[in-house]
């Protein structure tokens, strides 16, 4: 396969990696002010499955609302329609992509690291203290994303890849951009683009592995970055003190955080992860 780009690689695979009907709808009614909170919450009832696990999602520790939210239209009002449709790709994304060769990869364990991965994304963005930190969440659910095209797609290049790297994802990047042409990290923000996601989540998941490169949203993209070296410490025997004193001192100056601070990130998904990591992945045994 010559010439190959992420583009081209997205458009012959649309249809292995596309996403179920609702979230399309629900996404083209949070976009039409015609419709009322109600009605797109009538929409997700319609999945019993969805709707019950939205739920149980936003009254987790995710979010930390005070009083019990038991109707999805009380969710929508309270996270926000956004939100809302962050949710309903998040979950989507987990239930529908479990055609991938197991030989390239454990899907539990893919899980693991992605949930992992925006869970930590997310309170390094309360403690840098920008708003509507659900989004890291959702990028750091998302960031690896394009290595199951890559696994889905070209299995061979990928199995060389893996070999070559003895399944360190620290090597996997310059592996593939030898090898393929582009990165997971090019790919995922490609069938994010698709997906007709604001640019803000691609451009942040296109530049997760060189967050220096980023134009609009460094901030985003620095967070992301140290969410993922932070997720894949302990499979490198490294602590996050480990992480931070090989950081880039730029990258800590803009996102104003300390070792204090990463370090109770760090303390506090360990206690949550078991939980939220069962609400996101029904069926996908925690280990």
């Amino acid at each position: 396969m010559e010439n190959i780009s992420p583009q081209l690689l997205i458009q012959d695979s649309l249809q292995l990696f596309s996403l179920p009907d609702i979230y399309f709808q629900v996404s083209e009614m949070i976009s039409d002010p015609r419709f009322s909170i109600k009605e797109i919450g009538l929409v997700i009832n319609k999945d019993p499955a969805l709707s019950a696990r939205l739920l149980k999602i936003v009254n987790s520790s995710l979010y930390g609302f005070q009083s019990r939210i038991d109707r999805v239209s009380r969710a929508v009002s309270i996270v926000g329609s956004e939100e809302l449709k962050n949710l309903v790709l998040a979950t989507s994304v987990i239930n529908h992509f479990d055609n991938i060769p197991a030989e390239l990869v454990d899907m539990t364990d893919f899980w693991f690291r992605s949930v992992r991965c925006g869970l930590i994304a997310k309170k390094l963005a309360k403690e840098s203290a920008i708003l509507h930190q659900e989004r890291l969440f959702l990028a750091g659910l998302l960031h690896d994303i394009g290595s199951l095209v890559f696994y889905g797609e070209l299995p061979e290049k990928s199995l060389d890849v893996l070999l070559l790297a003895n399944h360190d994802r620290r090597l996997v990047a310059k592996l593939e951009q030898k090898i393929i042409g582009f990165t997971h990290a090019e790919l995922g923000a490609a069938l994010i683009k698709s997906w007709g996601m604001p640019e803000s989540l691609h451009e942040t998941i296109e530049h997760y592995l060189t967050p220096e490169l980023a134009q609009a949203h460094k901030l985003d993209t620095y967070l992301l970055n140290l969410a993922s070296q932070l997720a894949n410490a302990p499979q490198h025997g490294l602590s996050a003190d480990d992480v931070l004193m090989a950081y880039p001192v730029e990258g800590l100056m803009l996102m104003r955080l300390d070792i204090t601070q990463i370090n109770r990130v760090i303390h506090e998904v360990d206690n949550e992860f078991a939980k939220i990591f069962e609400l996101m992945t029904p069926g996908k045994r925690f280990h």
